[in-house]
């Protein structure tokens, strides 16, 4: 597999505190990589120790393959794209005005404004004084900011924080269309699990400083899976049936929690429950929520 982003022992301390500790990244190519954790976990720092906006304490930046050092710096950010706290501009200037000078920064060509405000559905708005741009339209001109150049690469640091929930879904919606329309791989922090799921492929929580998960998000829902809670029409005699089955089972209120088995294992017991006059009226799959399994992870629940 190939990663556009790797971090070798990538470290970070202020004085005697160690904000990033030994994090070891892996951000494979045309993906939505959600960067996870709680509010002072070290994720705003490790975006900046990627783009070489500060210095790291120790380790390594790898970046499409090339490590990030004094000589390389500019001739990798051209490649990459973002969007770290909140974006910068002029009120005085419409959106239009703003992009035509971030693009004769980048020294793109004309062309790309159009493209731009068109990926990010701001063209009826183009022409407008961002001073009178809501939250969530200065958010999606800051995204298309970051996009001038076509980017391999685009880092977004919390970006729907402080947006309304129709913001939240329009950011997220132009999140999810970048790799597939323009192939760019979106490494994106958030505090919000709950938000990551809904559009990242690969995960990686980060706590203390510390990465403490990283795989695909299907591995981290593996995690969610905690039993089967059945209601019986007779929970004692359901009880004695299940352990002499030699099932795991505890009484959970006014049902039965037990392990996850096969739909065959399942039909079964349910046959023999309503054999010994205890018929099943309802199973349900329990699951933990998101913000559970950080908890399993980490010992706390921080800022989720």
């Amino acid at each position: 597999m190939k990663y556009i982003v790797e971090t070798r022992n990538l470290s970070k301390e202020y004085g005697k505190k160690q904000v990033v500790k030994d994090l070891d990244l892996k951000v494979p190519s045309g993906c939505v990589y959600g960067f996870m954790g709680p509010n002072g976990a070290g994720k705003s720092t490790t975006m900046k120790m990627l783009l070489g906006l500060i210095k790291s304490s120790g380790g390594q930046v790898v970046i499409d393959g090339k490590e990030m050092n004094g000589k390389n710096r500019i001739a990798i950010l051209k490649e990459t794209g973002s969007l770290i706290e909140s974006p910068s501009y002029y009120g005085h200037l419409s959106g239009r005005e703003n992009l035509e000078i971030v693009r004769t920064l980048k020294e793109v060509p004309k062309k790309e404004v159009n493209q731009v405000l068109e990926l990010v559905r701001m063209e009826r708005q183009q022409d407008k004084k961002v001073r009178e741009y809501s939250l969530g339209m200065k958010q999606r001109l800051g995204l298309a900011e970051a996009l001038l150049g076509h980017p391999k690469l685009l880092l977004l640091d919390e970006p729907t924080n402080g947006l309304d929930p129709a913001g939240i879904q329009e950011m997220r919606e132009l999140i999810c269309e970048l790799p597939k329309r323009m192939g760019i791989t979106v490494l994106i922090s958030s505090h919000l699990l709950s938000e990551m799921d809904q559009i990242a492929d690969y995960v990686g929580i980060i706590d203390h400083g510390q990465l403490i998960f990283q795989d695909k998000l299907e591995a981290l829902h593996e995690h969610s899976q905690s039993g089967i809670l059945l209601r019986t029409m007779n929970q004692s005699a359901a009880f004695q049936v299940l352990k002499r089955q030699g099932i795991n089972c505890t009484v959970q209120g006014e049902g039965i929690l037990m392990p996850h088995i096969t739909d065959d294992k399942m039909a079964e017991l349910t046959a023999a429950l309503s054999a010994q006059g205890a018929g099943v009226y309802r199973i349900e799959e329990q699951q933990k929520s998101l913000e559970d399994i950080f908890l399993s992870l980490t010992g706390r629940r921080g800022s989720l």
